[in-house]
């Protein structure tokens, strides 16, 4: 398919649900059409929350291609190679513990995320080692020293 058919095709996504930061605790408020899709998840340790950079989706932000001020004492970097919220899609991806699904009123309860109260989710998938872990892998240099495991806290937004 050409580049010019590409730009011309339209996706359509829309919220699943809602990030809740309250009293500390970070929930996933699933609006209610899609409740019955959180059958089993509970039999889960960790979920892998899709959700949408909203504050970052602006023409300005998805028409940077590359880091200018990368963090991290980075090289300047390409989008593809980093997860800044700057992106064509703004799509983010975290990875978090469950602590509990309440099925009857559609919340999973997470241990955090590095997502702001209100912010949409667009997909839930359940983290499965065989699908999602690989056993060797290769990092840019200014990313070495990084920890090898998601901290048991989570991740969390930076303050």
């Amino acid at each position: 398919m050409s580049e010019q058919l590409l730009k011309e095709k339209v996706y359509e996504i829309f919220p699943v649900g809602y990030i809740r930061r309250s009293d500390g605790r970070t929930t996933l408020e699933i609006l209610g059409s899609y409740v019955p899709a959180l059958k089993e998840l509970d039999k889960f340790s960790h979920v892998q929350v899709f959700w949408w950079f909203s504050e970052f989706d602006d023409d300005m932000y998805r028409g940077i291609m590359q880091s200018e001020h990368a963090p991290y004492d980075a090289p300047v970097l390409g989008m593809f190679a980093c997860r800044s919220p700057v992106r064509p899609n703004p799509i983010a991806l975290t990875t978090a513990e469950i602590l509990n699904v309440d099925p009857e009123k559609g919340v999973v309860e997470i241990v955090n995320i590095d997502a702001f109260d209100g912010t949409p989710v667009v997909d839930l998938k359940p983290y499965i080692p065989v699908c999602d872990r690989v056993e060797s892998v290769r990092v840019g240099e200014w990313a070495a020293d990084w920890p090898q495991w998601l901290p048991e806290e989570g991740q969390g937004l930076e303050e």
